[in-house]
C-alpha cells in the first residue's frame, strides 16, 4: 500500500496516465490502479519499468523502492490470523509494525495497543457475538502480539489522547477495569508513550469525527497514513490535504488535554473510584 501510493505519486508528478503506465509493463489500466491502491502483488520488473519510465534515475532512490516491492511481497506474521480478523484489518497491523510514530485519538475503549489481556477478552466478546472461546482466544492473542512492538528495541513513539469516556465504559467486571487503569499509569511512564486523557470537563472538542489513527513511517519519502475504522471496512487515507486535517486536529486535542502527567493522575482518581 506504501509503495502503491509512492508509485501514485510519481505518475501524477510526470502528468503521465494510468493508460499510459499500464502500457509500458504490458498491463491494463485497472492493474495501474490495484497496484497503486495496494491491492495486487508487485513484480520487480513491473516496479523498475515503472520507475524508468517516471524518470527516477538514482540508484539508491530505485533500489529502496525495489526492496519495498520484494518486502511488500512477504506474507506478515499476522496473516496466521486471517482467519478470526476483519479482511481490511491485516493491513493495517502490517502498517502499523512498520510505523516509528504512530499517533491515536480514541473514545470507545481502551486502544488495542495499551490493553491488558483480561481487558482485551472482554472487547473481543463483546465485538465477535456467536464466535466460539477458541477464535476469541486468538483474536486476543494477535492484540497480544502486537504489543509487543510497543517495548521492543525499535519501540515506536506513540502518542494517544484518550477520551474520559473510554475509560469510563466498563469492559468485563470490576477488577477488570481496575487493572486496565493500572496498566495505563504503569505504560504511560514508558520514555516512547505519550499518554492524554481528554475529560468530561473539557465539553466540545476537536475529535467530533471520532477515533483515528495516523501511522508515520522512517522513510522520509513515504507519506503518513490515517487509519479510519469503520462497521464494515476500513479507510486508508495517505493524500496530504487529508493527512493535515487529522494532524490539525489531534494536535488541538493534545493542547486541550491535560499533559501525561496531569493525564496520570486523572488515572489515579479514576482508579481510586472504581
Amino acid at each position: 500500500m506504501l509503495l502503491g501510493s509512492h508509485l501514485r505519486r510519481l505518475r501524477e508528478a510526470r502528468g503521465i496516465t494510468r493508460e499510459a503506465a499500464g502500457y509500458s509493463i504490458r498491463a491494463s489500466e485497472s492493474k495501474i490502479s490495484r497496484m497503486e491502491l495496494g491491492r495486487v502483488s508487485f513484480k520487480t520488473r513491473d516496479v523498475e519499468d515503472l520507475l524508468t519510465l517516471y524518470g527516477i534515475t538514482d540508484e539508491a532512490e530505485r533500489t529502496s523502492l525495489v526492496s519495498l516491492a520484494k518486502e511488500a511481497n512477504v506474507a506478515g506474521w499476522w496473516h496466521s490470523y486471517s482467519d478470526v480478523l476483519p479482511s481490511w484489518f491485516p493491513t493495517y497491523v502490517g502498517l502499523e509494525g512498520a510505523a516509528h510514530l504512530i499517533r491515536v485519538y480514541e473514545v470507545q475503549f481502551v486502544h488495542g495497543l495499551l490493553q491488558t489481556e483480561a481487558y482485551a477478552h472482554a472487547v473481543v466478546r463483546r465485538g465477535m457475538k456467536g464466535a466460539s472461546a477458541a477464535d476469541v482466544d486468538r483474536r486476543v492473542a494477535l492484540r497480544l502480539e502486537r504489543q509487543k512492538y510497543l517495548v521492543s528495541e525499535n519501540a515506536p513513539e506513540f502518542h494517544i489522547v484518550l477520551d474520559e469516556a473510554a475509560l469510563r465504559r466498563p469492559y468485563g467486571d470490576r477488577e477488570v477495569m481496575r487493572g486496565q487503569l493500572q496498566h495505563l499509569i504503569e505504560v504511560s511512564e514508558r520514555p516512547n508513550v505519550r499518554l492524554q486523557v481528554m475529560p468530561f470537563s473539557f465539553g466540545g472538542h476537536s475529535g467530533e469525527s471520532g477515533a483515528f489513527t495516523i501511522l508515520s513511517f522512517p522513510e522520509s519519502d513515504l507519506s503518513d497514513v490515517v487509519y479510519l475504522e469503520q462497521l464494515t471496512s476500513a479507510l486508508y487515507l495517505d493524500k496530504r490535504e487529508d493527512v493535515n486535517q487529522y494532524e490539525g486536529a489531534l494536535k488541538q486535542l493534545q493542547q486541550d488535554s491535560p499533559g501525561p502527567g496531569e493525564s496520570r493522575d486523572l488515572l489515579r482518581g479514576l482508579l481510586q473510584l472504581s
